[in-house]
C-alpha cells in the first residue's frame, strides 16, 4: 500500500475504535441514566449477604460495565456506607455483569446499527419522558458501537495477509505466546480504559479474518481483564485506605481469574470448541465462563480475601467513620432519627476536612489536598443520597407529629450541608484558577484579611459539626454557638470588603486580584448563609430526640473525631506561619 492508503486504513481503524469506544461510553451512560438513583441503591443493598451482593452487582455490572461500577463500589467504601468486606461481592458480580453484556454483543447484528441509531435518536429527541429518552440514548449508543465494530472489521479484511504476521507470536499454544498476548491485551485495555473496547475490537478482528482460531482470541480476551482495573485504581487514588484496597481487591480478582485460566488452557480450549460456535460467540464465552467460574471460587473466601488486601496494602491511616444508616433501624423510627443526626455530624465534620484541604490549595496550590477535597465532597454527595433514600422508607412508617416535623428539619439540614460541600469545591477551583495568574498575587498584609475571614467562616463550620451532637440533645442551645460565629463571620466579612474596595481603589491590588477575592467572598458567604439555615432548623423545638435514644446509635469510631480535628487545627497553625502567604505557586 501506498503511504496515503496505510494513512486512510489507519484512520478509518481508530475512527471506528473511536466510534466503539464512544457508542459503549453513550450505550452505558444512557442505561445508567435511565435506571437513575437505582443503581446505588441496588449497590447499597448489596452489602447484606454474600450471593445477593454477587447478583445485584452483576446487574449493576451488566448496565454500567466494570470499571465504573467498581469505582462506584469504591466510592461506597470511601463514603462509610460499605465496608471491604462488603465490597467484594459486589466486584466480583460487577465482572460477571459486563461478561454478559459482551454476549449481546457478540452477535452478528451490526448490519442493524442504522435502525438501533435511528429509532435511539427519535426516542431521545421527542420521547416525553425521562427514562425512555435516556432509553433511546441508550439505544443510541449501541447502534454506534456496531457501527463501530463494522467500521474496522471493513477496513482491515482486505489487509489480513498483512496483519497475520504481526499478530503470529499471540496465541495460546505456548506459554510465551499466552503470556505475550494477554500483556499487549492489558496495556491496549489500560490505555482505552475499558475491557469491552478490546473485546469488541477482537470481534471486529474476527469479522474481518484476522483471528481465525480460538487460540489466537483466548490471550486478548483474557488480558482485557487485568487491564479494565486502572479505571478503579485510577478513581480510588483520592480516596481513603479502604476504598483504595477495594480498588486493589478488583485488580487482585482479575489476576487471580487470568492465571486460573492461563492454567487451564487446555481444558479451556477443548469446552469451548464443543458446542460448534461461531468464533465471536467462543470469545464472549470464554469471557462469561472465566468471570463466573472465579467468582464462585472466590465468593465463599471473601472475608480472607478482605484480610489479604490489608496485609497488601499496610497502611496506618484511621479507619472511615462508618455510617449510621443501618436498614434495621427502620423499625425503630426515634432510633432512625437518632442515627440521622449523627450522619449530619459524619458529613459536617467531612465539610470541616473540606475546609482544611482547601487552605492547602489556597496557599500553595497543593493537588494532593485538591483531590482530596474533591474525594470529600463525593462522599458528601454519596451520604446525601443514602440520607434521601433512608429518610424516604422512613415515611412508609407510623409517626408522630414531632417525628415527622424532626425528619423535615433533617432533611433541609443535609441539604444545606450538602451545598457547602459545594461551595468548598467551588473555592478550590477559584484558587486553582488564581494560582495561574501572576497579577492576581496580592501582599502579604492583604491576604491575611482575606484568610482571617475564611478562618472565621472555619469556625462556623466547627460550630455545624459540633451542634449535631446527638448525645449531648441541646440542639437550640448549642444552635447558638452557630449564629454567634456566624455574626462574627458577617461583621468581618464587611469589614474585608471594605478593605478590598479601598485596596483596589488605592491600587494596592490589581484588578486581578480584587476580583479573585471577591469571588472568594462570595462563595464564603453563601457557605456560612447555609450553616445559618442548618442553625435556624436546630433552633425548632421539633429538632429533638428522646434522651433514652441517645446512645442507640453511637460508634467507637466517632471517637477518633477530636484527635482528627486536632491534628487540622495544627495543620492550620503550620500554614500560618510568616512567608507561608507568598508561596503560592
Amino acid at each position: 500500500m501506498s503511504i496515503q492508503e496505510w494513512m486512510l486504513f489507519a484512520f478509518r481503524v481508530i475512527g471506528g475504535m473511536s466510534l466503539f469506544i464512544f457508542g459503549m461510553h453513550v450505550m452505558t451512560q444512557g442505561l445508567r441514566a435511565a435506571a437513575g438513583e437505582a443503581l446505588r441503591v441496588i449497590l447499597a443493598r448489596a452489602a447484606r449477604r454474600r450471593w445477593e451482593g454477587l447478583l445485584l452487582g452483576a446487574l449493576v455490572g451488566f448496565l454500567a460495565h466494570s470499571g465504573a461500577a467498581t469505582t462506584m463500589v469504591a466510592g461506597f467504601v470511601n463514603a462509610g456506607l460499605m465496608t471491604l468486606a462488603e465490597s467484594l461481592p459486589p466486584m466480583l458480580g460487577a465482572n460477571v455483569g459486563t461478561a454478559l453484556s459482551m454476549q449481546l454483543i457478540s452477535f452478528h447484528i451490526g448490519h442493524y446499527c442504522w435502525m438501533a441509531i435511528g429509532i435511539g435518536y427519535i426516542m431521545s429527541a421527542v420521547a416525553p419522558g425521562r427514562r425512555v429518552r435516556e432509553s433511546g440514548h441508550a439505544l443510541l449508543g449501541f447502534g454506534l458501537l456496531f457501527l463501530g465494530m463494522t467500521t474496522i472489521s471493513e477496513a482491515m479484511a482486505p489487509q489480513k495477509e498483512l496483519l497475520a504476521p504481526l499478530l503470529k507470536h499471540i496465541h495460546g499454544e505456548t506459554w510465551s505466546g499466552r503470556l505475550a498476548g494477554v500483556g499487549l491485551s492489558t496495556l491496549l485495555t489500560a490505555l482505552v480504559t475499558s475491557s469491552g473496547a478490546v473485546i469488541g475490537l477482537c470481534f471486529a478482528l474476527i469479522s474481518a479474518g484476522v483471528f481465525t482460531s480460538f487460540e489466537q482470541i483466548f490471550p486478548i480476551v483474557v488480558g482485557a481483564h487485568i487491564g479494565t482495573c486502572i479505571v478503579a485504581m485510577t478513581a480510588s487514588a483520592a480516596m481513603n485506605v479502604e476504598a483504595r484496597r477495594s480498588a486493589l481487591g478488583h485488580l487482585v480478582f482479575n489476576i487471580f481469574n487470568v492465571a486460573l485460566a492461563l492454567a487451564a488452557y487446555p481444558v479451556i480450549a477443548r469446552v469451548m470448541q464443543l458446542g460448534g460456535f461461531s468464533l465471536s460467540r467462543q470469545a464472549a464465552n470464554l469471557h462469561l465462563l472465566v468471570m463466573a467460574v472465579s467468582a464462585l471460587l472466590v465468593l465463599p473466601v471473601t472475608p480472607l480475601m478482605a484480610r489479604l488486601l490489608r496485609v497488601l496494602w499496610p497502611s496506618r491511616e484511621p479507619p472511615a467513620e462508618p455510617s449510621y444508616l443501618k436498614d434495621e433501624l427502620i423499625e425503630r423510627p426515634e432510633q432512625a432519627l437518632c442515627a440521622t443526626v449523627r450522619e449530619l455530624r459524619r458529613a459536617a465534620r467531612i465539610c470541616v476536612q473540606c475546609m482544611d484541604n482547601n487552605a492547602g490549595v489556597m496557599l500553595k496550590g497543593s493537588r494532593r489536598n485538591l483531590r482530596r477535597l474533591y474525594a470529600d465532597e463525593a462522599v458528601i454527595n454519596e451520604v446525601k443520597i443514602a440520607m434521601n433514600y433512608f429518610l424516604s422508607r422512613l415515611t412508609a412508617r407510623r409517626l408522630t407529629r414531632r417525628q415527622t416535623l424532626f425528619m423535615q428539619h433533617l432533611h433541609r439540614c443535609m441539604k444545606d450541608i450538602e451545598r457547602i460541600g459545594d461551595h468548598l469545591t467551588a473555592l478550590a477551583d477559584i484558587s486553582i484558577a488564581r494560582l495561574k495568574i501572576p497579577a492576581a498575587i496580592v501582599d502579604e498584609s492583604i491576604f491575611r484579611i482575606w484568610y482571617d475571614l475564611f478562618l472565621a467562616a472555619r469556625q462556623v463550620l466547627i460550630a455545624v459539626e459540633q451542634s449535631l451532637d446527638a448525645d449531648a440533645g441541646d440542639f437550640q442551645v448549642r444552635a447558638l454557638d452557630i449564629l454567634n460565629a456566624r455574626d462574627c463571620y458577617a461583621i468581618m466579612s464587611m469589614d474585608a470588603k471594605a478593605e478590598f474596595a479601598g485596596a483596589v481603589a488605592d491600587k494596592k491590588i490589581t484588578a486581578s486580584g480584587g476580583y479573585f477575592f471577591n469571588r472568594y467572598i462570595t462563595d464564603l458567604d453563601r457557605l456560612v448563609r447555609h450553616a445559618k439555615n442548618i442553625a435556624f432548623s436546630e433552633r425548632q423545638q421539633d429538632f429533638r430526640i428522646k434522651p433514652e435514644h441517645f446512645d442507640e446509635t453511637a460508634s467507637p469510631v466517632s471517637l477518633q473525631a477530636p484527635a482528627n480535628l486536632a491534628r487540622a487545627e495544627s495543620y492550620l497553625a503550620e500554614l500560618q506561619k510568616p512567608g507561608d502567604f507568598l508561596k503560592r505557586g
